[in-house]
């Protein structure tokens, strides 16, 4: 598909100035270096060890330094590029939008945003009835627990281990991993507990079907001990993203589902990462026989051209709010540059048959290179995922599954992944690199051409983690 989108301007790249340059420019890379390290402060980072990468261009599924190094995004930069950089449908829904209305503020009516609305509660849950625009994931989910909080009189909010809601406030307490610790708790009343993960069962679970039952069996104990009366939601990653592309086994989310309508529960499922397309379903939630009450989105609602994000509202939550106001808004709710993109996105999708081709490259190309790489490497403990959304976990001992490198590792310990990731880059691809994971999200654009190619990539960075294999 990207080859369909070639850039027809013979210079390498168009710089801040609208100028054409040529790659290779010393001085132009310093500056662009000089003005980031000099006044920008960069997220989870120590400002004091870190050297971003200046980057001139992207197009397609790929993207250049201004050496002219040339790098497959294999993380879709943070898992939102799902049309990937450039693509000339939404460049020209938001040049057009910009030339038409650039801005209006969100207590008036504006036909793109509600166009945009109109589509995504289509295209979501039987029952969705609105959505309330954000500026993106993290806002969303936390729009979605007060939503939640103000239609149910409860408070308490909970959420799983291995998940990642956000950096804001509520939003970073419902977070389940290692970027939660040093934010301490800032939502008192959320509670955490544990998601299936059969690889690494929190239940001593041998089979899919043993770690949905005692999940669930698991959940209902935590909804008894803490008090269904209390409880608002539950809130999960239909799909977990960062931390594993953990897919729910047979039957769980409809237990989940099950359990929220016996105890007066609202589900709320965050579809932030694996929205609009990612898992080759409009939402991930539609492969699993499940109906929530609330839907967090982002990322893909618009490849992040523009920020945008979202939460789809059942009937009876926006009725909740007819006649009492919502105590909530934005300045930039549903902000028209990213709305147009949004309704351009609907329109690509549908135009470049990107479920179907997304479904198809899982099955046919993805799925079976990953169990080949099983087969060849012992450092691939176990690979899981779906459409294209897929994890390697990278282990030292298959049969103990201890990790290739320690929970949380940091420094010399982790040492042994991050070769692998820097045998990735040198040849020419940007891994997903999360934990003791390689986790693979190209651009649903990406040729079938250029998966291969990555993949073929991954499958050499592998001999590096093999090195490092202790097991039998």
């Amino acid at each position: 598909m990207q080859e369909q989108r070639s850039i027809t301007n013979m210079a390498d790249y168009i710089d801040l100035n609208g100028a054409e340059q040529s790659f290779g420019d010393t001085d132009a890379q310093r500056e662009v270096r000089q003005n980031d390290r000099g006044y920008v402060f960069h997220s989870w980072s120590a400002q004091g060890a870190i050297n971003p990468l200046p980057i001139a261009k992207g197009e397609g599924a790929t993207f250049w330094d201004y050496d002219g190094n040339e790098f497959l995004d294999f993380s879709s930069q943070l898992v939102n590029l799902n049309l990937g950089h450039q693509h000339p449908g939404l460049v020209k829904a938001i040049q057009e939008q910009a030339g038409r209305l650039a801005t209006i503020q969100p207590a008036m009516a504006n036909d793109v945003r509600g166009e945009l609305a109109k589509r995504i509660v289509e295209h979501s849950f039987e029952g969705a009835r609105s959505v309330f625009f954000t500026n993106g994931g993290a806002e969303a989910i936390e729009y979605a627990v007060r939503l939640a909080r103000q239609s149910s009189g409860k408070r308490k909010i909970l959420s799983r281990y291995r998940s990642y809601h956000g950096s804001t406030g509520t939003a970073i307490t419902m977070t389940g991993e290692p970027r939660r610790w040093a934010n301490d708790v800032i939502d008192g009343e959320v509670v955490h507990f544990f998601g299936p993960f059969v690889y690494r069962s929190a239940f001593w679970a041998t089979t899919p079907e043993e770690e949905t039952e005692r999940a669930l069996a698991h959940l209902e104990q935590q909804i008894q001990l803490e008090g269904a009366s209390t409880i608002a939601a539950i809130v999960l990653e239909t799909v977990t993203g960062t931390n594993g592309v953990l897919v729910p086994p047979p039957g769980y989310l409809p237990g989940v589902r099950a359990l929220c309508d016996k105890y007066g529960i609202l589900l709320i499922c965050d579809e932030v990462m694996v929205g609009f397309g990612r898992t080759g379903e409009w939402f991930a939630y539609q492969a699993f026989d499940v109906k929530p009450d609330l839907v967090t989105f982002a990322k893909g609602v618009n490849s992040g051209y523009v920020p945008l994000g979202g939460v789809v509202i059942s009937e009876e939550i926006h009725n909740a709010f007819v006649d009492r106001p919502f105590p909530g808004g934005l300045t930039y709710s549903g902000h028209p540059l990213a709305c147009a993109a949004g309704v351009a996105t609907f329109d690509i999708f549908e135009a470049e048959g990107i479920l179907e081709r997304v479904r198809d490259l899982g099955a046919r190309v993805v799925e079976p290179r990953l169990r080949e790489f099983a087969e060849k490497h012992k450092s691939v403990g176990e690979y899981r995922g779906t459409g294209l959304f897929w994890a390697l976990e990278l282990v030292v001992d298959r049969e103990t599954h201890e990790p290739l490198v320690p929970f949380n590792a940091a420094g010399e310990a982790a040492a042994p992944f991050n070769a692998v990731v820097a045998a990735c880059k040198a040849a020419g691809l940007w891994p997903f690199a999360a934990g003791n994971r390689l986790q693979i999200a190209p651009p649903l654009v990406i040729s079938e051409e250029d998966l291969v190619r990555g993949l073929d990539i991954i499958d050499a960075a592998l001999d590096v983690a093999d090195s490092y294999y202790t097991g039998s």
